[in-house]
């Protein structure tokens, strides 16, 4: 795709800053956007634009948004949704409004995003909209699982958009990463724990799962500047992406690799398992 145009929200930080500093490498033309652009001045420094943008906003206001990003250069190519952020807490100690809020942040963030873009994007015939799932989008894990909620919701959200808008030309392709080393899992920032706490779980799965976080943090076995690289290359059709389509589900980090297939022997496992009652429910006429 020539002369591309990247629409990055989330840009503050992990994969959305990496993107966005790969493709100012590579002289494409960038539109970097965060709650509060100020904390992405690095990023206009290597020549990207930056922007102002609440992926929660209502309707009109993301409407005003995408149309002043697409005056920049007169065009979106390729938009990349990678505003997220992790709730920890069992879903008994989580309240209303905090799993709403990650929802709205992860979950309805991306349709947002998807509905104020998608008039530029279908303008220019061949372009690709992008968004996060993650390991947690294949396996549950307790402690977490609204953050598994949101993932299983994105990856469905993209997996279904993909015949949606091929016609258009639009490529959508949800971005599949294992750990990785960026700040999600840093407590406080991107990962923040529900106000509530119940002893009840203590020493529990639900519990146990922070210790194993903290654990992980900033030990991820996942570059995330390399897959920045190859985040672009796929989206680009260069480098490891040349000669190939830009697959529905762009799964990253060799964990993931080892997870998902666990998880389709364990799904195999247990059709097998209950193939036989499975295929009682049928009509018989």
């Amino acid at each position: 795709m020539s002369d591309p145009v990247f629409f990055i929200t989330g840009a503050s930080s992990g994969f959305g800053e990496s993107i966005s500093l790969e493709a100012r490498k590579r002289n494409f033309k960038v539109i970097a956007t965060a709650r509060r652009s100020a904390k992405i001045a690095h990023l206009k420094e290597a020549g990207a634009a930056v922007m102002d943008l609440d992926v929660t906003a209502d309707e009109a206001t993301l409407a005003a948004k995408l149309e002043e990003a697409n005056s920049i250069y007169g065009k979106i190519t390729h938009v990349i949704n990678a505003a997220g952020y992790v709730l920890e807490g069992a879903i008994e100690e989580s309240s209303n409004n905090e799993i709403f809020d990650t929802f709205n942040t992860n979950v309805f963030g991306a349709v947002n995003i998807t509905r104020a873009a998608l008039p530029y994007l279908r303008a220019q015939q061949s372009s690709v909209l992008a968004h996060f799932g993650s390991l947690a989008s294949w396996n549950g894990m307790p402690g977490v699982a609204s953050y598994n909620a949101t993932k299983w919701a994105v990856s469905g959200l993209t997996e279904s958009l993909a015949p949606e808008l091929a016609p258009f030309g639009i490529r959508a392709c949800v971005i599949e990463p294992g750990y990785f080393r960026t700040a999600l899992l840093n407590s406080g920032g991107h990962r923040i724990h529900s106000a509530r706490h119940i002893e009840a779980y203590d020493n529990t799965a639900a519990r146990n799962i922070h210790g194993a976080l903290n654990q992980a943090d900033n030990k991820q076995l996942g570059n995330v500047d390399a897959a920045a690289r190859v985040i672009i290359d796929v989206f680009t059709g260069t480098g490891v992406g040349a000669g190939r389509e830009i697959p529905v589900r762009l799964v990253l980090g060799s964990d993931i690799l080892a997870g998902i297939k666990e998880k389709m022997a364990d799904t195999d496992k247990l059709l097998n398992e209950w193939e036989s009652v499975i295929i009682t429910t049928d009509h018989k006429d």
